[in-house]
């Protein structure tokens, strides 16, 4: 079986997610606002993200690009230090070196302060990642620092929510 035959867009897109995330800014970054859904497949999870109101930047080689992050908890609450620390650390089950955790997923790229992604990912399932968070952070994630990519603050949050499978 070819994989276009498990990996319908138009099938996945038409039916409600099986796992979603509603985002939310930090006290500094109230107006963020997104969503974050996962759809089960044959091959993986389908991620989309939609976030508004992003940080900007009007200098053209300086588009803000965001680290984004499963983590481990689902608690987006913390201290005046760090607004999200409840959420722990990146989910990383398998105790991984960065970027292989997980929970690290593709940048956010911000354009005017909205970002959208799509991807397909086999680092997790929904049944792992139900009941822990994404966290946005301020930064690029690098790729390379241990453990979190020097990502910078975290900026917005949402827990996952969903039904268990």
């Amino acid at each position: 079986m070819n994989n276009s035959n498990l990996f319908n867009l138009e099938r996945i897109l038409r039916r409600p997610p099986d796992a979603w995330a509603v985002i939310e800014g930090s006290d500094m970054y109230p107006e963020i606002t997104g969503s974050v859904k996962f759809y089960n497949t044959a091959l993986g999870v389908f991620v989309t993200a939609e976030v508004q109101n992003l940080p900007r930047s009007d200098i053209r080689c300086e588009s803000p690009i965001l680290a984004f992050h499963i983590h481990e908890q689902g608690n987006c609450s913390g201290n005046a230090g760090d607004p999200f620390a409840n959420v722990g650390m990146h989910y990383n089950p398998y105790d991984c070196p960065h970027p292989y955790h997980a929970g690290d997923m593709p940048p956010l790229f911000s354009t005017n302060g909205y970002a959208f992604s799509a991807f397909l990912t086999d680092r997790f399932t929904l049944d792992e990642i139900i009941g822990r968070a994404v966290i946005i952070h301020s930064s690029p994630d690098d790729f390379t620092t241990q453990p979190s990519g020097n990502a910078g603050t975290k900026i917005a949050c949402g827990n996952i929510m969903g039904r268990r499978r």
